[in-house]
């Protein structure tokens, strides 16, 4: 049965949600313990509080549990009931008005013995505060007697419950409530975003699925045939269970990364459908480079020979200017004007 009874929590194991739920109270255990802590202390000195100035409102209603001389007593009780009605119905009218007199009185003593004192001793008052206040959704005030205002300590008594119901109730309550709430909404968060790493990235490369658009490779197709974490995870088994004598190369290599629990044969952000796609984009733009660089050269070959063209056109008009000046103006027929001819 104790076994049983164990087994029982390996569905919290096993499930990742009902862990959550589990997590979400020992991930932030030290806060909650601390602010159960406040809680206790206040709960402490309201019960001084009470014990002093209120210790004759503490007064509850129990069920007590009857023995069995109680049952015995009840038994003549229902037959001298018996016999006390049937003389009423023989007409004594003394009589009739003498039980109803004692049955009333019963009924009080009954109501009386029902009520009992629970703030007699400061850790009564402590076990009552803690019991019952923290239990009443509107705190201590719920369970104690009931004042009039009529009473010196009425304004007292109202500040007190109030205080109790705002501190306590509302605040200390709420916030370990919160804690464990927002340790769960963390949690959640968490594995959202876990399975949306999953779904957007390689397991074993950790590329992104972005890096595989206008590729002649899906992502799809990646994950399920390129790189199968499945595949992977035979293969290590495949290592772990085959004779060492019999491995080849790549198996020798990668059981001996396993056994340093080095993770370098993974082919990290890369894969052989982005190489070979790299490759082939690579080529074809150094195909353009090269298209490019020989009509570049071509164009600075057609450049230089009309500079060339046009330097010898340049020089030919020199020489010709020259040729005009020496025939316009002869050095022997140049006269002095101011010699007499």
């Amino acid at each position: 049965m104790r076994a049983i009874f164990l087994q029982l929590f390996d569905l919290v194991y096993r499930e990742e949600t009902l862990l959550n739920v589990i997590k979400s109270v020992t991930r932030n255990g030290r806060s909650i313990v601390l602010t159960a802590v406040l809680a206790l202390i206040l709960v402490y000195l309201f019960s001084i509080v009470g014990y002093i100035f209120f210790k004759d409102d503490f007064i509850l209603e129990v069920d007590r549990i009857s023995n069995a001389t109680q049952s015995e007593d009840s038994g003549g009780s229902l037959a001298g009931e018996f016999l006390s009605t049937g003389m009423c119905q023989g007409g004594i009218d003394e009589n009739c008005s003498t039980n109803a007199q004692q049955e009333e009185l019963g009924i009080e003593s009954e109501d009386e013995s029902n009520m009992e004192r629970t703030c007699d001793s400061l850790l009564m008052c402590i076990v009552t505060v803690l019991s019952h206040g923290l239990r009443s959704g509107g705190g201590v005030g719920d369970v104690l007697r009931k004042p009039s205002k009529e009473e010196p300590l009425f304004a007292a008594r109202v500040i007190y419950d109030l205080l109790f119901f705002f501190m306590v109730i509302i605040i200390v309550l709420n916030l370990i409530f919160g804690v464990i709430i927002d340790t769960f909404a963390d949690l959640r968060s968490e594995k959202q975003k876990k399975e949306e790493i999953l779904k957007t990235t390689c397991f074993i490369c950790g590329l992104e699925r972005d890096k595989f658009d206008n590729k002649t490779v899906t992502f799809e197709e990646h994950i399920k045939e390129e790189h199968n974490m499945w595949h992977y995870l035979y293969f290590i088994v495949l290592v772990k269970v085959k004779d060492s004598t019999e491995y080849t190369g790549p198996e020798s290599y990668v059981a001996e990364m396993i056994k340093e629990h080095n993770l370098d044969w993974f082919p990290r952000m890369r894969a052989m459908s982005l190489v070979s796609s790299d490759s082939e984009g690579e080529q074809n733009e150094i195909r353009n480079l090269q298209e490019k660089l020989e009509s570049t050269m071509r164009l600075v070959v057609n450049l230089s020979g009309q500079l060339t063209e046009l330097k010898e056109q340049m020089t030919e008009q020199r020489k010709q200017k020259q040729r005009i000046g020496l025939l316009g103006h002869p050095p022997h027929l140049n006269i002095n004007p101011q010699q007499p001819a």
